[in-house]
């Protein structure tokens, strides 16, 4: 076993003995891989080559240096002890190398914390071991403090940096030279403000609806002989249409016509003896029964008669219903049937449809909040106007009027629908075509009208620039009602000049020359003051 002591009774520490955690331990590791054994006296030497040496496990001060050897010492003591406990006792090897490593751990931990105190060590008692105590000047609250100021200090001087480019920017933008960009006048295009009447509109979106729509099918049962009809064709009312093999029901018709022939003989028979039999029993030929029984004979010959006229009148109609005809004059769909099936009224069957394109209507949907200024209009018998625009709201395809509006609002989307008339002459509305529609409401009398191009927005409100001796000025106003390019707005007066173009270069106070035609801008977005 290693003894912690040389031939001269000094402590040795080799380089098996050295642990490797925490601080002190760099120390001996420094020492045993450069200087191999050494001894207490041998430390003087050593600490004046330490500071021009470097262990790969860190640089070391010198004046700690013999506070860690003398821990390092007691920790070597420690373990030696407890190697001889495990040689002699055996079985409690295992715990007292527990408590040896324990041990060393706590005293590690009690070492760290007092290296900032300066205590003596406390390694051996013997007097020769003693080492002076060591200080170490660390303050890392100071340290925290001055990391502190420090950042403090960088954000002072980056919010600096941006406050004067700020500045900077908005003294460019504000001199002459700045983002306008424009010393000279301006060249831009003028238009005055006219007094006039625009309408107040509602948009909405609409589908052509035909005001009658039929939908042929057949009432009997029989062979198709024939279509009359062509693919498109405007039909008028009562052109034929589809013809059905009608011979079936004509004899049936035949049939019935012959029974009321038969019925109606045997009626006049019985009515002849009735003649008779009151002459008899006029003259008290007969009893009075024999004359009241034919009277109810004669009755009930009646009744036979009118049963078997309502058959013949319902073959006739059976007859009627294989030569169909339109009801409705329209346009005629694709031809859904052909000649040679059997079509059936039970399975519903549609032979042919057609609808009434000549008038024509469009149904659309108006906002609840809207319907009281409709009804408004509609009481003082006023026939609103109602325009028909194509997909692209780009092309008028027709002018109609008002018509009614539905008795209930859609709770789903708080809308009601309403139904516009056209009379639809050349047949520009189609049924079941999208159009856009705009319902005049009202119409503003005597307002200011301007160009809706003329005018510029600065977030919420809205303003031009109102061209005086040359000079534009702005000035705020009040926006309307807007329709074809025209905006009734309030805050200018008829006649007032107006820029219509070179916003992005235009500011208050800006000099204008008249331009023909506007000079290319560097923005399309309108330009705030």
């Amino acid at each position: 076993m290693p003894q912690p002591w040389d031939s001269g009774g000094r402590p040795v520490i080799a380089t098996g003995q050295a642990g490797r955690s925490g601080f002190f331990n760099k120390a001996t590791w420094f020492i045993a891989e450069h200087q191999g054994p050494f001894a207490y006296e041998d430390l003087p030497k050593l600490q004046k080559s330490l500071p021009r040496r470097e262990s790969k496990h860190g640089s070391i001060r010198r004046e700690n240096l013999k506070g860690f050897l003398a821990e390092q010492f007691l920790a070597n003591q420690v373990a030696e002890e407890c190697i001889s406990w495990d040689q002699s006792l055996g079985s409690a090897r295992e715990q007292l190398l527990s408590e040896a490593r324990a041990s060393q751990f706590r005293l590690t931990k009690f070492v760290g914390k007092k290296r900032m105190e300066p205590k003596p060590s406390t390694a051996s008692s013997d007097p020769r071991y003693q080492f002076p105590a060591e200080t170490r000047s660390v303050q890392p609250k100071s340290r925290r403090v001055l990391v502190w100021v420090l950042t403090l200090g960088a954000l002072a001087v980056i919010l600096f940096l941006i406050l004067h480019f700020q500045n900077g920017s908005k003294a460019a933008a504000a001199s002459p030279s700045g983002r306008r960009g424009m010393t000279g006048p301006v060249p831009t295009i003028l238009t005055t403000a006219q007094k006039g009447n625009i309408g107040v509109y509602l948009d909405a979106i609409g589908t052509v609806t035909p005001v009658y729509t039929a939908s042929i099918t057949s009432e009997v049962m029989g062979l198709v002989t024939q279509v009359h009809y062509t693919e498109g064709e405007l039909l008028r009312k009562g052109q034929p249409l589809i013809d059905i093999d009608p011979r079936p029901f004509e004899a049936q018709l035949l049939q019935a016509e012959g029974t009321l022939e038969r019925d109606t003989g045997v009626l006049d028979e019985a009515k002849m003896d009735l003649d008779r039999y009151r002459e008899a029993w006029a003259k008290n030929g007969i009893p009075k029964q024999t004359l009241d029984d034919q009277e109810k004979v004669v009755l009930q010959d009646e009744g036979t008669v009118k049963n078997d006229q309502g058959v013949v009148q319902f073959d006739k109609v059976q007859v009627d219903f294989c030569h169909i005809t339109s009801p409705i004059t329209g346009r005629v769909g694709l031809r859904l049937i052909d000649p040679g099936n059997v079509v059936q009224p039970s399975t519903g069957t549609i032979l042919a449809v057609i609808t009434q394109v000549q008038p024509i209507t469009v149904i659309f949907t108006v906002a609840e909040d809207s319907l009281s200024q409709v009804q408004a209009q509609l009481r003082h018998g006023t026939r609103l106007t109602v325009d028909a625009f194509d997909r692209a709201q780009q092309k008028k395809i027709a002018t109609g009027k008002l018509l009614t509006f539905d008795n209930l609002i859609d709770t789903t989307t708080g809308t009601v629908k309403m139904r516009a008339l056209f009379d639809n002459k050349n047949n520009a509305l189609f049924p079941n075509q999208f159009v856009n529609t705009r319902l005049l409401v009202n119409t503003e009398q005597g307002v200011t009208l301007i160009p809706t191009s003329a005018i510029q927005h600065n977030g919420e409100s809205a303003f031009v620039y109102v061209i005086q001796n040359d000079t534009a000025q702005i000035r705020n106003i009040q926006t309307g009602v807007s329709d074809g390019g025209q905006t009734a707005v309030t805050g200018i007066n008829p006649g007032d000049v107006l820029a219509n173009s070179s916003f992005d270069k235009l500011q208050n106070n800006s000099k204008i020359v008249v331009s023909k035609q506007a000079p290319p801008a560097n923005s399309s977005e309108s330009q705030a003051p």
